[in-house]
């Protein structure tokens, strides 16, 4: 019963991430339809449509697509640090063991893309594109797992979870150090130094939502206008959010039966409490507050913005980058670079399959680390291939390698849409193929 329980809130974050990567499969198609459709030009100059605001001597105006690649997207890698940090304090990564086979795997899914990315170019100008094919998509990876229904068990869905987990750290460390340029120090300086009291602050006074999100948008600036991407400044934001709750559950537990009673003592003492009685007292409005007090000190700060913050971005943050972004035009007379589809598309698939499966067969061989209970080389074969999925951070990457260069870009989000493609549908096929569907056994033995 308790493992069940345990089991519950991934189970829901499993299922969430399934829904996020249809709808993002579905967006992605309208953005290829539109783009390449009469209407064409309607979707180019949505994009390109500048908002913000200016006063004497400032002005902070960018087009669409930007306030999503540097705003909304900043929002998401809020939500990757929460995610990231909760992994490494009480998650599936939070001890040497656990992390063990899903860091090799990570290891090699990132370490072998980018040999085979620089191994296949031979233009000096879209060598900078070795960072697309690192990280993989964890939406849409759940989402082609839960198409396989029961064949699949928990522990792969939780082995895929962390690896590309790890995978999401490799690719912010990758932006953070190759992907930012012409960096103003000052103003870098600036926005680091107001990280620093923040962390202080929550660690030995209070979190404050208002506070945080004021000082956040600052330190958000100034990131933007130091050079290094904004996102950046999303994650380190996040690791200052306390994880520790202020009270526990076995306090709460006592403290809330004793408003509940002072609430029913209340309401029976309250000759006028009737379903015609919309107003509260004085005194049961007080009991509302310390019940809110209450909810607010059991549950982690971290815990609570991840909560909140994760439908947000799933159902609306992710879709509208992927509406913006994925968008490509596909004509037969455009000049694209093949050369650069096709070293993504390898280095995505082919990439990623090896490197995942070398460094996780070295790990075990070595006895440096052992396959998790419930998995085996058959389904590692598998969730190898849906690794080379790599569609959201990938294309986030491809927008910073290659800023200035519609050409590189656009050749290489074709590339990605390839690539993740031709990995989701082998992967697929190879766990189809390779898993019995639960229960299926009985159900021959019965007959």
């Amino acid at each position: 019963m308790t493992k069940n329980l345990l089991l519950t809130p991934f189970q829901k974050f499993v299922k969430t991430g399934s829904i996020v990567g249809i709808l993002l499969f579905g967006t992605t198609i309208i953005a290829l339809i539109w783009a390449n459709s009469a209407y064409a030009p309607y979707y180019e100059s949505l994009l390109q449509y500048k908002i913000g605001f200016s006063f004497e001597g400032f002005e902070l105006k960018k087009p669409l697509i930007l306030w999503i690649n540097d705003g909304l997207m900043a929002i998401f890698f809020f939500l990757i640090g929460l995610e990231l940090k909760r992994e490494l304090l009480v998650g599936e990564i939070n001890t040497l063991k656990k992390a063990t086979f899903p860091l090799f795997a990570a290891l090699g899914g990132v370490i072998v893309p980018i040999v085979l990315y620089l191994l296949l170019n031979e233009n000096p100008e879209t060598t900078k594109g070795w960072g697309i094919p690192i990280a993989t998509d964890i939406a849409f990876a759940l989402a082609i797992l839960s198409l396989l229904g029961k064949r699949v068990p928990l522990s792969l869905k939780v082995f895929l979870t962390a690896f590309a987990i790890i995978d999401d750290l490799a690719a912010v460390i990758v932006i953070a150090v190759f992907y930012s340029t012409n960096v103003e120090a000052e103003l870098l300086l600036y926005g680091v130094l107001l990280i620093a009291p923040l962390a202080l602050l929550y660690k030995y006074r209070k979190y404050n939502l208002e506070i945080g999100l004021i000082l956040a948008v600052i330190i958000w600036f100034l990131f933007l206008k130091s050079g290094i991407h904004p996102t950046i400044a999303g994650i380190l934001l996040a690791f200052t959010i306390p994880i520790k709750r202020r009270l526990n559950v076995t306090k709460f537990a006592v403290s809330l039966s004793s408003i509940s009673n002072e609430i029913t003592t209340k309401s029976t003492n309250d000759e006028n409490d009737d379903d015609e009685k919309h107003i509260l007292t004085k005194d049961e409005m007080n009991c509302i507050d310390n019940l809110d007090d209450l909810t607010a000190k059991v549950i982690s700060p971290l815990q609570h913005l991840e909560h909140k913050l994760h439908s947000i971005t799933a159902y609306f943050i992710l879709p509208v980058f992927a509406f913006a972004n994925a968008g490509v035009v596909i004509t037969a007379d455009y000049a694209y670079d093949f050369a650069l589809m096709r070293n993504i598309v390898i280095s995505l698939f082919v990439g990623k399959f090896l490197g995942i499966i070398l460094f996780s067969y070295a790990g075990v061989k070595l006895k440096l680390t052992e396959l998790p209970t419930g998995l085996n080389f058959k389904r590692i074969f598998g969730i190898a291939a849906i690794a080379g999925v790599g569609f959201t951070m990938s294309i986030f990457i491809d927008n910073l390698a290659f800023s200035g260069s519609d050409r590189s870009i656009t050749s290489a989000k074709i590339g990605i849409i390839i690539g993740s493609l031709i990995s989701g549908i082998i992967g697929y096929l190879i766990l189809r193929f390779t898993s019995k569907k639960k229960g299926s056994v009985a159900s021959v033995k019965n007959k």
